[in-house]
């Protein structure tokens, strides 16, 4: 066990750069805390007037979870998939063994763009079978009472389960607060679990957030209490804690470096194992060197 932590966490800026030519703010992976549960990233790109065109880049290892907030984006992947993504919609891809995918915003000009994305890491029982997507356009909602509203994102929340697949016991919901009110929220206390501000101001257990804030919580909690002056929303991250070893560097999440090396050499050199971004020619993003270094697994230090 873990055990009860209140220990709140800064996100930091990234800059993307080149073809992206924007900024995110990252709070996962924190140097002190790789992962929470099997959730391994989480970067938050907006609010703001962005021209995104993430051009074909690869994955392995991970599913990544794409929740808009504001704006609208198009996703295409190598395995023939090519849709939009709007508000309460959820876009879940499986890298598997090799994926590849490019993220662009809607029309030429920049619009209003705000999103999560996030990464959840695949055990060894999922992490080299094949890739797949699935878009949910409907997920189920949990009321909290005080008309505070839970929507389940990805796996469980308060004995409701999202239709997407997962393959390890998670939980990831957006919970909306109105304002003035105080609301409990349920937790399975064999999970850690995290929150995170999104908007508006929330205490947590008597912690006062700051926007984008993330509060870890360590397991053992049955409910955590959360209290609005002006309302809020938030985002809800737990699970089981994800006990192999990962190695993460650039799209790949793996167990060795010779698996990072691998995975880096084949998309190079345009391996089969990535496949084609439908409807794209060929443009792609090209791996980053490899550090001079050895890549170690991550270990948590909270």
């Amino acid at each position: 066990m873990i055990g009860q932590r209140s220990i709140p966490l800064e996100p930091r800026e990234v800059p993307l750069g080149g073809v992206r030519a924007m900024n995110v703010l990252r709070t996962l992976p924190n140097k002190d805390l790789p992962t929470v549960g099997a959730w391994c990233f989480l970067d938050r790109f907006g609010p703001g007037p962005v021209r995104m065109r993430v051009e074909p880049h690869p994955h392995i290892g991970l599913q990544t979870v794409t929740w808009p907030l504001v704006g609208d984006m198009r996703h295409r992947d190598s395995v023939d998939s090519d849709v939009t993504l709007r508000r309460g919609q959820l876009n879940l891809m499986t890298a598997g063994n090799g994926i590849s995918h490019s993220e662009y915003s809607l029309g030429e000009d920049p619009i209003p763009l705000d999103a999560l994305q996030l990464w959840v890491v695949l055990p060894a029982s999922a992490r080299l079978g094949s890739g797949g997507f699935e878009q949910h356009t409907s997920l189920p909602n949990v009321a909290l009472g005080q008309d505070a509203e839970a929507t389940v994102v990805l796996g469980e929340f308060a004995g409701v389960r999202s239709p997407a697949t997962v393959y390890t016991p998670i939980v990831g919901a957006e919970i909306a607060v109105p304002a003035g009110s105080t609301v409990e929220l349920p937790l399975n206390r064999v999970w850690e679990h995290a929150v995170v501000l999104v908007e508006g101001d929330a205490a947590v257990e008597g912690v006062v957030f700051e926007r984008n804030l993330m509060l870890y919580l360590g397991d053992s909690r049955d409910a955590v209490s959360v209290t609005s002056e002006s309302g809020a929303l938030l985002f809800l991250l737990g699970g089981e804690p994800f006990e192999e070893d990962l190695v993460m560097w650039w799209n790949f999440a793996a167990r060795t470096h010779e698996e990072i090396a691998d995975a880096r050499d084949d998309w190079e050199a345009g391996s089969s194992r990535f496949g084609h971004v439908v409807t794209h020619g060929d443009e792609r993003i090209p791996a980053p060197e490899l550090p001079h270094v050895r890549l170690m697994p991550r270990r948590r230090r909270i």
